[in-house]
């Protein structure tokens, strides 16, 4: 099968990518859940500022799942089946419930460092908050399974994944990870037994992550995903709580404007999916030779960048619309103090998140690496922050 998307014009590009983005609606409902459940995240400074870092990490997990798949579908290195497939699919599965649980450590060590100095926390916290994550992370696992048949109907059906299954998957991430971090926190804080099933979780992680890693220990292409995707892990793991860092000072600034909560997770997820676009059609680009690893082919990239981009701006309007909508806020003077908010965001953080997601592709692609290790790790965590720093830069602005 052809790349599905080599030989769509401009417009052909930008409704398949809009079509891709309407999925990120669905992060309203990510947002709603946290704008009605404000209380729990107020009952410890840690239970806010790790929520975007938890829907980075599922996203950094999602994305680096989401393109080796893309790739490997084009390339025909796996087929677009569960059972009967390349062993370098297994090997995939396999090295990324490892990079789970690596995830969830680095995330809550480095938390450890941002919280004491930002968010007014102990070492005391450090074991609920090493629980916490790593629990809600070993539970939202489990929706791999999805992004996988996502991506294998995609291709069978035509549609390029590069473009449709990281926008449909992030989302759907999102939603699900937020529900299972407020799952976690209520189990946590309200129920005697709660922490022991959260030790349950954690430690049936920690076990059969051990077994993977003993027995793969000498394949090579495991190790070689293991490492190439670790190389990411503490940048990502560092980048997160920034993030974390930021949407407490947006909390703190805000206040109780549950708009603003509700919108939060679309928009980060969206411009995250500016980037996965742009990124990942580039990483296989690369691999077709249709693409010259240098920062200057960057204008034969155009048609991707700047359709990716327009649809984004289109959705960023419906998005405040729609959250207004959700709150019963929905009135011209509503939306005339919100939609220029959201716009100059998006300008700050798509233009940054643009540069970044095809300078590491072909950064790279250059040094030998496997891009789709890297880029879309990279950017979407980079997008939360970058997304959570605009916005903040925004609301000062307008005010």
């Amino acid at each position: 099968m052809t790349h599905a998307g080599s030989s769509k014009g401009f417009v052909g590009a930008l409704k398949e990518t809009l079509l891709a983005y309407f999925f990120d609606l669905g992060g309203l409902f990510a947002g709603f859940m946290v704008a009605s459940q404000l209380g729990i995240f107020r009952l410890s400074p840690w239970a806010i500022a790790l929520y975007p870092a938890i829907v980075s990490a599922k996203g950094v997990i999602g994305g680096l799942l989401s393109g080796r798949l893309s790739t490997a579908l084009h390339l025909g290195t796996i087929y677009p089946r569960f059972s009967m497939n390349t062993k370098s699919f297994y090997k995939l599965i396999e090295a990324l419930v490892v990079v789970t649980l690596a995830t969830g450590v680095a995330m809550s060590t480095i938390s450890l460092v941002f919280g004491h100095l930002f968010w007014g926390i102990t070492v005391a916290d450090f074991p609920a908050i090493l629980s916490v994550v790593v629990a809600t992370m070993a539970i939202g696992l489990s929706l791999s399974l999805l992004t996988i048949k996502v991506a294998f109907v995609a291709f069978k059906k035509g549609l390029d994944p590069d473009i449709v299954v990281y926008p449909i998957m992030s989302t759907t991430a999102d939603i699900f990870i937020t529900l299972c971090y407020i799952a976690v926190l209520n189990l946590f804080f309200f129920f005697d037994l709660g922490k022991w099933v959260i030790a349950i979780i954690g430690l049936t992680h920690l076990l059969l992550a051990f077994y993977i890693f003993s027995r793969n220990k000498r394949e090579p292409e495991f190790i070689k995903t293991l490492k190439e995707s670790l190389a990411t892990l503490l940048f990502v793991a560092f980048i997160v709580n920034i993030t974390g860092t930021i949407l407490k000072g947006i909390s703190d600034f805000v206040g109780d404007r549950k708009e603003i909560y509700t919108v939060y997770p679309a928009l980060i997820d969206m411009v995250g999916d500016v980037g996965s676009v742009v990124g990942s059609t580039a990483t296989t680009k690369l691999a077709l030779g249709l693409l010259t690893p240098s920062f200057s082919s960057i204008r034969n990239h155009a048609r991707n960048i700047f359709s990716a981009w327009a649809a984004s701006i289109i959705m960023f309007v419906i998005l405040a619309i729609s959250a207004l909508s959700i709150q019963g806020m929905l009135t011209l003077s509503a939306f005339s103090g919100l939609i220029p908010v959201l716009l100059i965001a998006n300008v700050i953080a798509v233009a940054a998140i643009v540069l970044l997601s095809y300078g590491v592709a072909i950064l790279t692609f250059k040094k030998g690496l496997d891009p789709d290790n890297f880029v879309i790790p990279i950017e979407s965590s980079f997008a939360d922050s970058a997304m959570s720093v605009a916005l903040l830069a925004a609301l000062l602005l307008i005010g």
